[in-house]
């Protein structure tokens, strides 16, 4: 599923935190990167989309 969400998203690296239990991104931002998290691969995606306001963490 990460490697998935990788070819939708260039550029995005992705993965699926076993000690988390959590789903992560690293996106480039205006200005850099940023971490993001979510619980799933569809809430991930938006977390994708929209880096800038992601209300990481939670």
């Amino acid at each position: 599923m990460a490697a998935q969400i990788e070819r939708e998203f260039s550029g995005v690296v992705a993965w699926y935190g076993l000690s988390t239990e959590a789903w992560w991104a690293m996106v480039r931002v205006r200005g850099g990167l940023r971490l993001v998290e979510a619980a799933g691969p569809s809430e991930l995606r938006e977390a994708i989309v929209t880096a800038r306001g992601w209300s990481w963490p939670r």
